[in-house]
């Protein structure tokens, strides 16, 4: 059965990108893959853990409701604690908008021998402030001081900036993968409606939910112009049908497990002592 993703490597319509596909698979069928998947992460990570020359970062974004927490949770649930870091952006504090745009994700990405995870990432800066450009003048950058000022040329220069930044990674040792669940209009009514009718949910649910859910349209233009700008040959996006939650985590799992198995220098170091050392030391044990 093929869980698959789709690798951006030419003009995409995101109108035009299924958000599922149907794999007559039931949910035990379905969470049952994945728990296998889950097992293969887990020992990648420990092999990159134990090499300590790669780093992975893995950038999540999608539309509100897409289920990235849930994604984390489920897919990088075996991973040991102490190699992996999830960092959740939420809206800009001052002290960050006292520095570039960039300057908070750089704080956060993983060290060597870690799994990182962005919950939200760098693309926030291409995406929500190309729909409301107002916040932009929270950055009170020198040329910039009313929405107008952000010209198309403002916003090439802002692509441009996000692929130097995740280049510079890639030559530095951390593998980029980037993924974009992607969700139907209907399907995000019906998670938005049971935040609403679930107490457990409530908490989930803010009245902003609805105003966003209006520029609907606006996000799925910056996405597409984000996805299509950044996606390059070192660090392609992966475009995830999402209505499915259990078909988009496994499909996600698939993906992480063949692009870091090409790297086929992740492995446990040898060992280093010799045979006869280890017989010596379990004599003294």
């Amino acid at each position: 059965m093929s869980f698959y993703s789709i690798k951006v490597d030419q003009p995409v319509s995101l109108s035009k990108t299924p958000t599922s596909y149907n794999t007559n698979l039931d949910k035990k069928e379905l969470k049952d893959i994945l728990k296998q998947l889950r097992k293969q992460i887990a020992l990648i990570q420990e092999k990159l853990y134990a090499h300590n020359k790669y780093a992975v970062l893995i950038c999540l974004q999608g539309m509100d409701t897409a289920g990235k927490d849930s994604l984390i949770r489920e897919v990088f649930k075996n991973v040991n604690v102490s190699g992996i870091r999830v960092t959740s952006f939420k809206k800009p504090s001052k002290k960050e908008h006292e520095h570039d745009f960039l300057w908070r994700h750089y704080r956060a990405l993983p060290e060597k021998g870690c799994f990182g995870i962005f919950n939200r990432t760098h693309y926030e800066n291409v995406l929500i402030t190309k729909v409301h450009p107002t916040y932009l003048l929270l950055e009170r950058l020198p040329d910039l001081n009313q929405p107008e000022d952000a010209t198309q040329e403002f916003w090439n220069n802002r692509y441009k900036s996000i692929v130097n930044f995740e280049e510079h990674l890639v030559c530095n040792g951390t593998i980029v993968l980037k993924f974009f669940l992607h969700l139907s209009k209907e399907e995000q009514k019906n998670r938005l409606l049971r935040r609403l009718n679930l107490p457990e949910k409530n908490w989930k649910f803010e009245a902003g939910d609805i105003e966003e859910r209006k520029r609907w349209n606006d996000y799925q233009i910056a996405y597409e112009n984000a996805i299509q700008k950044t996606s390059t040959s070192n660090v392609p996006w992966y475009i995830i049908p999402a209505d499915n939650k259990h078909c988009a985590r496994i499909a996600v799992a698939n993906t992480i497990i063949e692009v870091l198995s090409k790297y086929n220098d992740i492995d446990f170091p040898d060992s280093k002592f010799s045979a006869n050392d280890i017989v010596e030391f379990k004599t003294q044990l």
